[in-house]
């Protein structure tokens, strides 16, 4: 007579401990949830899900013996603002502010010769420097990866040097720069485009923000 075979036994789970795990595991890979009243969070970031309670009495939030927390840091926050066309860009740091503008609202075509547009705006930048009461400022040319490397090094370095002639003139004697050419260096956009090209094609004017604290930077009309 043939017996029944015994069936399998299966180890069924606590609910109370199914609903931990699941709980731990959303907790671990859930999207950070954002207050309805805050300002910054984009249209559709927020939740309507409550935030996951935490044990602050948790073994895994503890220090290890003999252990400290790390000293306090502020971190570098960067805001950036673009005009509409692209041709003006400026970043400012809690440190530093920097300007980039396009070679094409400051010279003629493959030239360091600016036109009329370009000294209202070198003036800003040159007010601007002076509300910030900067004594050192850098002014890097830029190109795109067109022509050759060598031709791009002299152009870049010559809009560079006009630029800071210009900017001399606002800010007086007092002022020391830091004045280079990289060429394609250092591109700040995809070089296989018209418009990316365009936006490598560039003047940058930078100075620290706030007393203008010594830099490092070496003084006007240094080479490289």
């Amino acid at each position: 007579m043939a017996h029944p075979r015994p069936r399998p036994r299966t180890r069924t789970r606590p609910l109370a401990t199914a609903t931990a795990t699941l709980t731990a595991l959303v907790f671990l890979t859930g999207t950070p949830a954002f207050a309805d009243d805050d300002p910054s969070a984009p249209p559709g970031s927020t939740t309507t899900t409550s935030p996951q309670e935490v044990d602050s009495n948790s073994p895994g939030l503890k220090l290890a013996d003999g252990a400290t927390l790390a000293p306090a840091k502020v971190l570098d926050i960067k805001s950036v603002v673009e005009d509409l066309g692209g041709e003006e860009r400026r970043e400012d740091t809690n440190t530093d502010v920097k300007f980039a503008l396009q070679a094409e609202v400051l010279f003629t075509k493959n030239s360091p010769e600016l036109n009329p547009e370009a000294n209202a705006r070198i003036k800003a930048i040159a007010e601007e420097a002076k509300a910030q009461k900067a004594t050192n400022v850098r002014v890097f040319g830029f190109t795109d990866n067109l022509g050759s490397y060598s031709h791009g090094k002299k152009l870049s370095r010559e809009r560079a040097e006009t630029v800071h002639d210009k900017m001399a003139g606002y800010l007086g004697p007092e002022v020391t720069y830091s004045v280079r050419g990289y060429s394609e260096d250092y591109p700040i956009a995809d070089n296989g485009s018209e418009e990316g090209r365009r936006k490598n094609r560039r003047v940058e004017v930078s100075f620290p923000r706030g007393s203008g604290a010594d830099t490092g930077t070496a003084p006007s009309g240094s080479q490289d």
